[in-house]
C-alpha cells in the first residue's frame, strides 16, 4: 500500500484541476483495503477515485483519497452461450474492452474507449452508442467502508438507470468497489442502430466485426471528443434528458429536425449536445472555460480554469437551455468540493 500527504492530484483527474489530497492512499488488494479501512478515523471525509474521468474538484480535496490498484482478469463462470470475467476495479477500462474484443466475446465493443477505470464502470453505468454498462454487468464485489466487510451486489440490487447506480444515490460513498464480473456472449450480437455505426461500417466496406465495430467506434469519438492531455476535459460533460411524449411533439413541432430517441411508450430521450449546440455555445467560452467546437456536450479546461470557471459555464449553459426549451439538462460530472 502507498500512502502521501499533501498529495497532488493533478494526473488523477482528466479536466486537469491542480488540486491536492490532504491523504492519498493507494491500495492494490482487498486485503490491504479492509486493513485500511479498520484502523482509519471514518470521522475525516473519504472520497474514493479511478482515473477521475468523470470528477469536477472545485477545491483541493481536505480527506483521503482512495485509489484501486487491483488489477487482473479471471474467468468465473462459462457456457457455451456466455462467459463471466473478474476484473479488477484498478484496470484501465479500455484494457478490458480490448482484452474482450480480443478474445471474441461480445458485449462491451460499443463502449470502446471510455476513460477511466473499471471501478467506475459499475458506479457510474457507462455508456455509449445504445450500450450501457449495466447490460454486461453482473456482479460487483464490494468492501464496506464502515466495517469493511465483503458484499458482492447482483445486477439488479445495483439499481441501475441512465448513468446511474445504488452506489451513486442510496449508498453513495459507503462501498468501495473492488472487482466487476462481465457476463459477455460468445454467439455474435451487435448494437449498430445507435449513432451512424452501422453507416460508417458501410461507408468502409466492412462488415461488422468485433474489432471492426471497435475501430469505427474508436474513430468516431477520436473525432469528436479532445485528448484530455491537450485540454482537460471529462467527456461528456451533461447527461442526455428524458422527456414525456407530450414535451417531445410540443418540441417537435418547433424543432422538425430534433434528433430523438424513444426509451419506451411515454419517455423520449434528446440529445443534450444538440440542445446546447442550437443555443449557441459550441465553440464558446467564459474565461478559461469553453465548450468544445467539434462536440457541445464536451466542456474544456482552455488553461488555467478552476472548478468555480467550469461550475460557471455549466450554470449558464444549463439556464440557456431551460430557457429556451423548457428543459432542465444535468451534469454528468460529479462536483468534489
Amino acid at each position: 500500500m502507498k500512502e502521501y500527504t499533501d498529495y497532488p492530484i493533478l494526473k488523477y483527474n482528466t479536466f486537469g484541476m491542480d488540486v491536492k489530497a490532504s491523504r492519498f492512499v493507494e491500495y492494490s488488494s482487498v486485503d490491504e483495503l479492509r486493513a485500511f479501512l479498520f484502523s482509519v478515523d471514518k470521522n475525516q471525509p473519504i472520497l474514493h477515485i479511478g482515473g477521475g474521468s468523470n470528477l469536477l474538484f472545485i477545491s483541493d480535496f481536505r480527506g483521503i483519497i482512495l485509489h484501486s490498484a487491483i488489477k487482473g482478469f479471471t474467468v468465473e463462470d462459462e457456457t457455451d452461450e456466455w462467459i463471466d470475467i473478474n476484473a479488477g476495479a484498478g484496470e484501465v477500462w479500455d484494457d478490458f474492452v480490448e482484452y474482450s474484443v480480443s478474445h471474441g466475446w461480445y458485449g462491451a465493443e460499443n463502449l470502446s474507449i471510455i476513460p477511466g477505470e473499471v471501478g467506475a464502470s459499475a458506479v457510474q453505468n457507462i455508456g455509449a452508442y445504445g450500450v450501457e454498462a449495466k447490460d454486461i454487468i453482473h456482479k460487483v464485489h464490494t468492501v464496506c467502508v464502515a466495517d469493511a466487510s465483503e458484499r458482492v451486489f447482483s445486477n439488479e440490487e445495483c439499481t441501475y438507470s441512465y448513468r446511474e447506480s445504488i452506489f451513486k444515490g442510496e449508498l453513495k460513498g459507503r462501498y468501495v468497489v473492488t472487482h466487476v464480473t462481465y457476463r459477455l456472449s460468445k454467439l455474435p450480437c451487435y448494437h449498430l442502430s445507435y449513432g451512424n455505426i452501422s453507416s460508417e461500417l458501410e461507408r468502409r466496406g466492412l462488415e461488422p466485426s468485433l474489432q471492426n465495430v471497435r475501430n469505427v467506434i474508436i474513430d468516431v469519438r477520436r473525432s469528436k471528443l479532445p485528448e484530455p492531455s491537450e485540454l482537460g476535459n471529462a467527456g461528456s460533460f451533461f447527461m442526455n434528458p428524458m422527456v414525456t411524449v407530450s414535451k417531445y411533439n410540443e418540441l417537435l413541432s418547433l424543432y422538425p429536425d430534433m434528433p430523438h430517441y424513444p426509451i419506451d411508450d411515454n419517455t423520449v430521450k434528446i440529445p443534450a449536445g444538440w440542445m446546447i449546440d442550437r443555443c449557441g455555445w459550441k465553440g464558446r467560452n467564459i474565461g478559461p472555460a469553453g465548450v468544445y467546437q467539434k462536440q457541445a456536450l464536451v466542456l474544456i479546461n482552455l488553461g488555467g480554469a478552476t472548478g468555480r470557471d467550469i461550475t460557471n459555464l455549466a450554470d449558464e449553459i444549463i439556464k440557456s437551455v431551460k430557457d429556451k426549451f423548457g428543459v432542465e439538462i444535468r451534469p454528468e460530472v460529479n462536483y468534489i468540493y
